[in-house]
């Protein structure tokens, strides 16, 4: 069985996040850059996997800038067989469509039975991947999952629901997505560092992928403005004088709060 996890460099959650005002990208230099933990999450039910059934090969996969390299090879020394990295200079600030259909080519390419992904990044947000990479592969989704259980012909797991839980499942190949309520990520160990250097790494263009960023006929988002959020302005402050639970009603009233 062949695992394909995708896994990315983002600025580290404990650090500043700031856009860049010029360019209305993130500025990535402001803090040190990590591998997203969802993604390490990911990575680590495809490991916990591929350790109890032999013969799995379980493959990283990234698209970001050459300087990435570092963080996704992190990925080979906890276990991963092989890494992919996608590097292109028009892929810089890549909406989510042009995203999706970039890291469905190169999954399409390495060959796959499960793609893993995390529910979403934590710098972007957009919660949208998965389900995205599954239409553009045309295989079975199974997102959000709290749980998550592989056999040879099928994934299945928990999600949660509206006053409950569901167990849903899907037939292979397919992509699923995990939540936070799956284990950390091991850390790597030195052997793992060390045969991390020299496992298969590959770093493919937009060519050797056969796509255009500048595609006329594929729909793209494009950024109109981009400002700086405005600083929070002073709080109201409430002194109980005897009636500071109605003016405490009254501000939520005014405000729609309540």
């Amino acid at each position: 069985m062949k695992i394909v996890v995708l896994v990315k460099e983002v600025p580290d959650t404990y650090g500043d996040r700031k856009l860049n005002l010029e360019t209305g990208l993130a500025d990535r230099a402001a803090s040190e850059p990590a591998l997203d933990e969802i993604g390490g999450r990911a990575l680590e039910v495809a490991l916990s996997f591929a350790g109890k059934n032999d013969g799995t090969e379980v493959v990283v996969l990234s698209m970001g800038p050459e300087s990435a390299q570092a963080t996704i090879r992190k990925g080979l020394a906890m276990g991963a067989a092989s890494a992919v990295q996608i590097v292109d200079e028009a892929l810089a600030g890549a909406d989510l469509g042009l995203s999706a259909e970039v890291l469905a080519a190169a999954i399409r390419e390495v060959g796959f039975d499960l793609v893993i992904t995390g529910n979403q990044s934590t710098d972007g947000s957009g919660g949208v991947m998965p389900a995205m990479l599954a239409e553009l592969l045309d295989v079975p989704q199974a997102t959000a999952l709290n749980s998550v259980e592989i056999t040879e012909s099928a994934v299945s797991g928990e999600r949660a629901i509206d006053g409950g839980t569901a167990v849903v499942s899907a037939s292979l190949p397919a992509v699923i997505s995990i939540t936070e309520r799956l284990p950390d990520a091991r850390f790597p160990n030195f052997k793992g560092i060390m045969a991390a250097k020299k496992k298969p790494y590959e770093v493919k263009s937009l060519a050797d992928l056969g796509i255009d960023a500048e595609d006329a006929a594929a729909a793209r988002s494009i950024m109109v403005a981009v400002s700086e959020k405005p600083p929070r302005s002073a709080g109201v402050k409430i002194v109980d004088e005897g009636d500071a639970g109605t003016r405490l009603a009254e501000f939520l009233i005014s405000n729609r709060l309540a």
